[in-house]
């Protein structure tokens, strides 16, 4: 039974029992639209199937429906009119007028907003940013120009940035930055933007902390990572002491060393930072053995020649990085690639061995070269060559030369064999027909020839060279008669065995700028002009190069050369002494100094004079040489005051006595591939007939 005050009870399938309730207001007093009841009666009946389909929208043309009427609940109002307009079809673009936007660049100059600016730092030129400050800042960037005050503001915001990022790198961990713009005076479009920088407290390295793999030697990973507990914790200097680190351990026998991600652990209470650096070391490494892959251009026999190391040495990369400069210094290789390559073996002292993979590509083989210059006697040459460098593998090279000028005309073909045998070892054979037109002689000379060599290289300058070779030499010369007071021409035939040794301690081999080079030069020769005549020629040469500050250089040299065995008038003209010119004694013309033909020798003008510059100097059996030059440099160009001295004479030995002195100053001009050299110079005890000026024009130092 049902209690009082509450609704009967109903089954799941007892009818709907309905009930009528008058619409009751709110308690505002608001009656609802549609009465509760009517609202419920609308709704329409739900299947208790959640599968079944839903059933279909009622149609206004259904039977048994009625359209709603307008206003009355449920009815949808009446659509608006259509503007007649909008129903007409879009006209064809092809009809239609458009004008382009007008774009910042279409406005005139004159029309466009003129705002000029000026930047005011504070706060960094104390810690020593500034500079470094307004070679980044967008606002120095904009060179006090803007379209609008917006634009000013976004780069100062900008260049807020950057300061805390430059005070961050020094240390300053708690900098902060602000700018302000402000207008200057009254006059419409000037701004000033200052910017303030507060560095705040400079933190400085904690604990130092490097987690990894023992070494040997022990703390090898510490004692390469130059950083010090107190140092400032500034970026350059900790990325730098971890360059330093990933550079030594290669070196040292670690040629798979990581760095991993450091980590600063800053402290607000004590200002400072604890690092913490993971280092992967790899295996302590030994070299083994060469590999290739490739377009190969050399096997593995002359691979074998270039290595400045031996199987089983600790792993340098040095050694492995001069290994593939020698390689591109052949010329042959379009790529060179020279990789470590871990092989699990053992080598000597708990190493393990580490083999060198070469990988080749094939480059081009052939160029053309050439050069020029000019010199007081020596007139215009001009030379061109072109070469094959590896006609005849392995590095087998031709190289044909033509050599053409006012007072030298030639042509050689030469084959050349690098690294034969030996790293920087070379074999070189050749002919060459040549004439020559001077002062001295008028010589022409064909000459065959053989030359072993060990020189010095760029890559790598040895203390200690030479070469030794065999010369056979016929010439056809003019050459002055004293018996008989006249020129005539004769013919020698010279064979030669001419060596050269070289010490040198200079920094470089173009261009030194320190230490010392010692050359001596002996060449054993027969001359046969009518009878065999042994002789020997010799020289020998001294260079300093004395730097006095990083921009000026004091160079010297002295040189002499002794022909010992024969009588001066005996030797081919071609190979006597002779002094004067732009490798010489400079202010003198080429090959100016030393006896000449006597003055008997020439024959009056028209006028009866005697022009002493008519006179040909005949050469001598000595000479001597000296010079001294400072050498300043700025930049890419210099500036050379020099005085040089020296004379060649009859006597077998040179004299101290008779010395001429030249004395100019030149100009440098510096490349990749040496100097350009121009020289003026003056004799300053000059004889009759000498010139007031010479002038030289070359490649390279004058010594």
């Amino acid at each position: 039974m049902a209690q009082p005050g509450t609704a009967p009870a109903r089954g799941p399938d007892a009818p709907r029992e309905e009930v009528k309730r008058a619409p009751t207001a709110d308690p505002d007093g608001n009656t609802p639209i549609v009465p509760d009841a009517a609202f419920d009666a609308a709704l329409p009946s739900l299947s208790d199937d959640i599968n079944a389909p839903l059933e279909p929208l009622p149609s206004s043309e259904s039977p048994g429906t009625q359209a709603p009427v307008a206003g009355s609940p449920g009815s949808i109002p009446p659509a608006t009119s259509v503007d007649p307009e909008l129903a007409q079809p879009l006209q064809p673009l092809a009809t239609t007028n458009t004008v382009p936007l007008q774009t910042a660049e279409d406005v005139a100059e004159t029309d466009r907003p003129e705002i000029r600016y000026e930047l005011a730092v504070r706060g960094l030129e104390e810690i020593g940013l500034e500079d470094e400050f307004k070679s980044l800042s967008a606002l120095e960037d904009g060179d006090g120009k803007a379209t609008n005050a917006t634009q000013v503001n976004a780069r100062a915001k900008e260049d807020e940035q950057l300061a805390v990022r430059l005070m961050k790198s020094l240390g300053y961990y708690d900098g902060v930055a602000s700018s302000v713009i402000e207008t200057v005076g009254t006059e419409p479009g000037r701004l000033r933007a200052v910017l303030t920088a507060t560095p705040g407290q400079l933190y400085k390295l904690g604990a130092i902390n490097v987690v990894a793999d023992p070494t040997d030697p022990p703390n090898l990973v510490r004692e390469q990572l130059p950083l010090r507990t107190g140092d400032p914790i500034e970026a350059a200097r900790v990325q730098g002491a971890e360059a330093n680190l990933a550079l030594v351990l290669p070196q040292r026998g670690y040629p798979f060393v990581k760095l991993g991600d450091r980590d600063i652990l800053l402290d607000d209470q004590t200002l400072t930072g604890d690092y913490t650096l993971p280092v992967e070391t790899g295996p302590r490494a030994s070299f083994g053995v060469l590999r290739t892959e490739g377009d190969a251009v050399f096997d593995l026999d002359h691979l074998s020649v270039f290595p400045r190391f031996k199987q089983g040495e600790l792993y340098d990369t040095r050694k492995r990085d001069d290994l593939r400069e020698a390689l591109v210094a052949t010329g042959l290789f379009d790529t060179i690639g020279v990789e470590p390559v871990r092989t699990g073996q053992p080598g000597p002292d708990g190493t393990e061995q580490v083999d060198l993979l070469v990988r080749q590509t094939k480059g081009p083989w052939r160029s053309l070269a050439g050069s020029g210059g000019y010199g007081t006697g020596e007139g215009i040459k001009v030379e061109g060559s072109w070469t094959h460098r590896n006609l005849f593998p392995p590095e087998g090279a031709l190289i044909l030369t033509a050599i053409g000028g006012t007072q030298q005309q030639g042509a050689s073909a030469t084959f050349r064999r690098q690294n034969a045998g030996k790293r920087d070892r070379s074999f070189s054979a050749g002919v060459s027909a040549n004439h020559a037109n001077y002062d001295a002689f008028d010589a022409f000379t064909g000459t065959a020839f053989v030359r072993w060599a060990y020189d010095s290289t760029p890559i790598w300058q040895k203390r200690f060279t030479y070469a030794y070779g065999a010369e056979l030499t016929g010439t056809n010369e003019r050459v002055f008669d004293f018996a008989r007071n006249e020129a005539v021409r004769r013919t020698y035939g010279i064979a030669a065995l001419p060596a050269q040794a070289v010490w040198d301690t200079s920094d470089d081999l173009l261009n030194p700028t320190r230490g010392y080079r010692l050359k001596l030069n002996v060449s054993p020769e027969t001359s046969v002009q009518g009878s065999v005549r042994p002789y020997a020629r010799t020289m020998i040469e001294g260079t300093f190069y004395y730097p006095v500050n990083d921009k000026l250089v004091i160079a010297g040299r002295a040189r002499a050369g002794s022909i010992f065995g024969i009588d001066r008038d005996d030797l081919a003209p071609s190979r006597r002494y002779y002094g004067g010119g732009g490798g010489s004694v400079r202010g003198y013309g080429f090959q100016r100094l030393g006896p000449f033909e006597p003055l008997s020798s020439l024959v009056p003008n028209e006028d009866g004079e005697i022009d002493i510059g008519d006179l040909r100097p005949v050469g001598g059996r000595s000479l001597n040489e000296f010079a001294i030059e400072a050498r300043y440099r700025f930049g890419n160009f210099g500036i050379v005051p020099f005085i040089d001295a020296g004379n060649a004479y009859e006597s077998t030995f040179p004299k101290g006595s008779d010395l001429r002195f030249g004395a100019g100053i030149g100009g440098r001009f510096y490349t990749n591939f040496g100097p350009l050299r121009v020289d003026i110079a003056t004799p300053l005890n000059p004889r009759e007939g000498d010139g007031r000026v010479a002038l030289y024009v070359s490649i390279g130092q004058a010594f």
